[in-house]
């Protein structure tokens, strides 16, 4: 990850869809691992925002109306921030 995108993360309080907390409003900052290519192709994109519905072993979120579920180790290399 490059230096200046990891301090503007940093500075915007990001973390992973898993540490979110149900019924948030999230904006998308960054997809990074191997499964994300299916995320983006599916419309799962930077500067999205998402409302987490629910935890558990697979996360649902809804996505411009549409619930979307995705799993755990999945929702771990999506980092987020809390719209404000």
């Amino acid at each position: 990850m490059p230096h200046a995108l990891a301090n503007e993360l940093a500075a915007d309080s990001a973390m992973t869809l898993n540490q979110a907390s149900v019924g948030c409003d999230l904006r998308i900052k960054l997809l990074s691992g191997p499964s994300c290519d299916r995320l983006r192709d599916l419309g799962f994109c930077e500067q999205l925002q998402v409302r987490k519905l629910s935890g558990g072993r697979n996360l649902i979120c809804s996505v411009c109306g549409t619930r979307m579920a995705i799993s755990r180790e999945l929702a771990e290399q999506v980092l987020v921030a809390p719209v404000a």
